[in-house]
């Protein structure tokens, strides 16, 4: 928790990431006026292991019980790719937020292509006679690199589809996406979810897929403005 105040603002990071992904952002914002709060999601950064394979409603119930234990009051939210998964669930649930900054938001399934569904069942076909070559050759290298029971969780969050819940969100929504973003390209994500999300504004910037640490102070800049106007 960095600054002083009644106002809140809760910052989400994104998938094998951690809070300090934020730092440009901690202390613009605690030097704004703010109470800040960047926790780190259980299994990334300080907090502890997983001991079971996770989905985004798992973290969604963990973010309720962490709002709860910090005396934490309608926040402003800021929340990066996986971390908008997360509020987004939460949102649709239980409706915590003042108000979303969705930055580089991700929870889409798109229809596979042939090549994916083919390289699926290749993958599928190896992992029964050699198990250990396939954990090591297929997949992206964010999957590669996580442990056994991280890739079950990894799996789990990226097969759920998020429409319905973007549909039931209600907090004034700002979607930030960079102009290079190949993760969450603005023209697929970032459109989609500005036509779910009700009353939502979607803006784009220079940067990829972090473009709040490319460009902190034209990030932070956009973002205070959005955030004061919805105090």
């Amino acid at each position: 928790m960095r600054g002083e105040g009644d106002r809140h603002i809760l910052l989400l990071h994104g998938y094998m990431s951690d809070r300090t992904s934020f730092y440009y952002q901690i202390n613009f914002l605690a030097s704004a006026g703010f109470k800040v709060f960047a926790p780190d999601f259980p299994g990334f950064g300080r907090s502890a292991p997983l001991i079971e394979a996770w989905s985004v409603g798992d973290y969604a119930e963990w973010l309720k019980k962490y709002i709860r234990s910090r005396g934490i009051s309608r926040p402003h939210v800021i929340a990066h790719s996986f971390g908008a998964r997360v509020a987004i669930k939460a949102e649709a649930g239980y409706g915590f937020a003042k108000s979303l900054v969705i930055v580089g938001g991700a929870g889409l399934v798109k229809e596979r292509s042939p090549a994916y569904m083919r390289k699926v069942k290749a993958y599928r076909l190896v992992k029964k006679f050699a198990p250990r070559f396939a954990e090591s050759h297929f997949g992206s290298s964010e999957y590669r690199a996580l442990s056994p029971l991280m890739r079950q969780s990894y799996k789990k969050i990226v097969n759920e589809d998020l429409r319905s819940c973007a549909r039931g969100v209600n907090a004034v929504t700002l979607l930030i996406y960079g102009e290079d973003d190949a993760v969450t390209p603005i023209g697929e994500e970032g459109a989609v979810f500005h036509s779910l999300i009700a009353g939502s504004t979607l803006v784009s910037m220079p940067g990829g897929h972090f473009c709040f640490c490319e460009y902190p102070r034209q990030f932070n800049d956009i973002a205070i403005k959005f955030i004061q106007n919805n105090n």
